[in-house]
C-alpha cells in the first residue's frame, strides 16, 4: 500500500489537467469518426464482444482482455497506440499523448489516457419501497499512464476519482464515492516466441476473461471493479491458456490509503480457449472456452448468516458468429461447500442475435434465456443457490434489483441503427424464481427480505430502452430507461414497482 503524503495534492492537479484535455475536441476527428461510425459505446444488452478472425497470435477480442474499437478499450491497458509513432496518423494534440517516445530508438515510450463521465440517475421507489424519488449526480475522473520498455516489459498505473451527490441517496457505496482510488497498478512481462506468446502480470488489475455475466469491470459503477494478484498466459494462433490468482479490493472513501487488499475473498483458476475452424459451420467465427475457477469467501452470506464458502466452477462457453447469427452460450456447474454444507448449483446463459441484413447497421432481433439454480439458503440443506463471481449487474436490471441467483429470465430484444453512429435497443424481460423455497436476490447478492416466504414464482417484468449516440471515437452520449413491474414474489413481501432513467456523457482520450 502506498504512503505518499503528497498524492492527494498531486492527484488534484492531475484531474485539472485531465479535465482540460477532455474538453478539447478536434473538429477534424469528429467529422472523420461520425462518417465512419466508429467506437459504439458498450452495449449493456450484449454479453460479449463481436468475434474476429485469428491472426498471428490468438485473436485479441477472444483473449480475455475485452473488445478494442477504434483504438479504445474499457481496460485502457489493452489498447495499442504504436501507430501514433507516425506523425501522419495524429489528428490533434491528444493523439500526441498516445505515443510519447522516451528514447531515440522509440522503443521506450509512454501512453497517457484519461476519461471523464458525467451521469444522472433517477429512480422512483428506491429499493422497491414506496418513497421519494432518488436522484444521483455522478462524476467519474480517471487518468492513466502506460510505460512500455521495449516489447518485453511494461508498467501501468491508473488513478480514479468518484463523486456522487443528490437527494435521497442514503450512504453511497465506496464504488460510487471515493476521493481518490489507485484503480490499477501493475507490472507486466511478455515473451513473444516463434509460435506462442508468454506473459505475466502482477498487481492491481481488471479481469474480464469470461462471459460478462460472470466477470466484468462493472463499468456501471463510478469506480470500476479491480482485483489484486497475478495473471499469466500462453497464447498461440488457435489455442490459449490463462491462469490467475487474485484477491478482491476492499474500498474506502478517502485517499489511496484506505483501498486495501481484501484477504477474505480469493478468486483463482484457469480459462482455456480454442479457435474453432472457420468452415466448421459454413462461414463462422467461433470460440470454445472451458474454465475451472475457485472462489473462496470467509464471509459469504446465505439465509442472513455469514460463513466460510469455497465454490468451484466447472464451465464451458461457446461464442462467436455464424454468418449473421451472433451467439454466446455459457454453462457451469458449481460445487464446493458452505459452512460444512455441500454446494450443488447450475447456471446456463444463452444469448443469440440475428442481423436482418448484410450491412452492420441492419436491424437485429434476438433474445436471451437464462437459468440460475436456487434453494438451500433458508432450509439449511444442500446449498443450490448459484452465484456469479463479479458479473455485469446491469444485464437484468439497471436498478440492480436482479442477479443470476435463483432466477429464470427470458428477454426478446430488437436493435436498430438509423445512423451508423446512433443505436437504439428495446427489450422486454420476464423473470421468475427457480426455487419457491428461497428468496429473490439483488445484484449485490443480498436477499429481498421476506421473499423467501412468498411462495410465488413470478418475480417481475421489465421494459427497457437504450439510445447510444457516438459523436466521435472519444465522445458518446447514452440514455437509458427501465420500468420494472414487480410480480407477486416481490409484492407479497411489500415491495413495489419502479422506474429508472439515466443519461450521461462520456469522454476519453
Amino acid at each position: 500500500m502506498l504512503h505518499f503524503h503528497n498524492i492527494p495534492l498531486l492527484a488534484g492537479r492531475i484531474w485539472l489537467v485531465v479535465a482540460f484535455c477532455l474538453t478539447a475536441t478536434s473538429g477534424r476527428a469528429e467529422a472523420q469518426s461520425v462518417s465512419q461510425g466508429n467506437n459504439p459505446a458498450p452495449d449493456p444488452f450484449a454479453t460479449r464482444a463481436p468475434a474476429e478472425p485469428a491472426v498471428t497470435t490468438y485473436p485479441a477480442p477472444a483473449a480475455g482482455d475485452g473488445l478494442t474499437t477504434s483504438g479504445y478499450n474499457l481496460s485502457r491497458w489493452a489498447e495499442d497506440w504504436r501507430k501514433m509513432r507516425d506523425p501522419k496518423n495524429r489528428r490533434d494534440f491528444l493523439d500526441r499523448l498516445k505515443f510519447i517516445p522516451l528514447t531515440r530508438a522509440q522503443n521506450v515510450y509512454l501512453t497517457l489516457s484519461g476519461e471523464m463521465r458525467l451521469r444522472l440517475n433517477q429512480t422512483s421507489n428506491p429499493n422497491l419501497k414506496k418513497g421519494p424519488l432518488q436522484r444521483q449526480d455522478i462524476m467519474r475522473l480517471v487518468g492513466g499512464a502506460d510505460l512500455h520498455v521495449t516489447r518485453y516489459f511494461r508498467a501501468f498505473g491508473e488513478l480514479a476519482h468518484g463523486g456522487v451527490s443528490g437527494p435521497n441517496i442514503g450512504k453511497p457505496a465506496a464504488s460510487m464515492r471515493n476521493r481518490l482510488f489507485l484503480q490499477q497498478y501493475f507490472a507486466e512481462a511478455t515473451v513473444p516466441l516463434a509460435t506462442v506468446h508468454l506473459g505475466a502480470r502482477y498487481g492491481r488489475q481488471e479481469f474480464t476473461d469470461g462471459a460478462n455475466l460472470l466477470t466484468s469491470q462493472r463499468d456501471n459503477n463510478t469506480l470500476r471493479f479491480a482485483l489484486n494478484g497475478t495473471r499469466f498466459w500462453i497464447r498461440g494462433k488457435r489455442i490459449r491458456g490463462d491462469f490467475f490468482d487474485f484477491r478482491y479490493t476492499r474500498l474506502g472513501q478517502g485517499g489511496v490509503r484506505d483501498d486495501v487488499l481484501d484477504r477474505g475473498i480469493r478468486f483463482s483458476g484457469g480459462t482455456a480457449g480454442l479457435v474453432i475452424p472457420r468452415d466448421f459451420l459454413g462461414k463462422s467465427r467461433l470460440y470454445l472456452d472451458p474454465f475451472i475457477w475457485r472462489l473462496r469467501n470467509r464471509r459469504a452470506v446465505w439465509g442472513g448468516l455469514a460463513g466460510r464458502e469455497e465454490r468451484l466452477y466447472y464451465g464451458l462457453r461457446l461464442w462467436g458468429d455464424v454468418d449473421r447469427l451472433t451467439l454466446d452460450w455459457v454453462g457451469n456447474y458449481q460445487g464446493g461447500h458452505y459452512e460444512g454444507r455441500r454446494i450443488e448449483a447450475w447456471q446456463v446463459f444463452m444469448a443469440q442475435t440475428w442481423r436482418l441484413g448484410v450491412k452492420p447497421t441492419a436491424p437485429k432481433i434476438g433474445f436471451h434465456v437464462d437459468y440460475a439454480s436456487g434453494g438451500g439458503a433458508y432450509d439449511k440443506k444442500t446449498l443450490r443457490n448459484a452465484l456469479a463471481p463479479f458479473g455485469n449487474n446491469i444485464y437484468y436490471s439497471y436498478q440492480l434489483f436482479l442477479t443470476p441467483t435463483n432466477l429464470i429470465a427470458l428477454a426478446p430484444n430488437v436493435t436498430v441503427s438509423p445512423l451508423e453512429s446512433f443505436r437504439l435497443t428495446f427489450e422486454h424481460q420476464f423473470a421468475w424464481r427457480a426455487s419457491l423455497s428461497d428468496a429473490v436476490y439483488r445484484a449485490n447478492g443480498s436477499a429481498f427480505a421476506g421473499t423467501q416466504n412468498t411462495r410465488a414464482r413470478r418475480v417481475a417484468q421489465s421494459t427497457r430502452a437504450q439510445a447510444v449516440w457516438t459523436l466521435t471515437p472519444r465522445l458518446s452520449l447514452t440514455g437509458r430507461y427501465e420500468h420494472l413491474q414487480a410480480g407477486p414474489a416481490l409484492t407479497r413481501a411489500s415491495y413495489t414497482s419502479s422506474d429508472f432513467f439515466a443519461g450521461w456523457a462520456n469522454y476519453r482520450f
